[in-house]
């Protein structure tokens, strides 16, 4: 027996909104879906995306998600989609900057979840 991967799951509002997000901002590819459900492909990982019951409060901050996605060259990361995140809601984006803890990050929030994509930029 041996693991074959880690994958987050997530809930949201609106599964569409959030695969558009997925590919148009962070590079994931879908490639399951089926009512209330979604496997989008990112790289080596995946992330798994369900539907929220409808009485779910998503803005509760208990609901809050980070999904981490970790990178060589954040800068490079965030080039191809530029377009698509600067349409983003203002103040769902933050470009890369440096962190006092040697990561280079760049963070964008879409609902309940934050994506962050980091670097390491310790001295080697």
């Amino acid at each position: 027996m041996s693991v074959l991967n880690v994958t987050p799951m997530i809930a949201v509002a609106d599964i569409d909104a959030t695969s558009g997000v997925l590919c148009d901002c962070l590079g994931s590819e879908q490639s399951f879906r089926v009512e209330g459900y979604a496997y989008m492909r990112h790289a080596a990982g995946g992330i798994r995306v369900i539907e929220a019951p409808e009485e779910a409060d998503m803005d509760d901050p208990a609901r809050q998600v980070i999904v981490s996605i970790d990178t060589d060259d954040v800068d490079a990361y965030v080039v191809r989609p530029r377009a698509a995140l600067e349409d983003l809601p203002e103040g769902r984006m933050c470009p890369p900057f440096d962190q006092p803890y040697q990561q280079r990050e760049f963070l964008a929030i879409h609902g309940p979840v934050l994506f962050m994509a980091d670097q390491d930029v310790r001295p080697r």
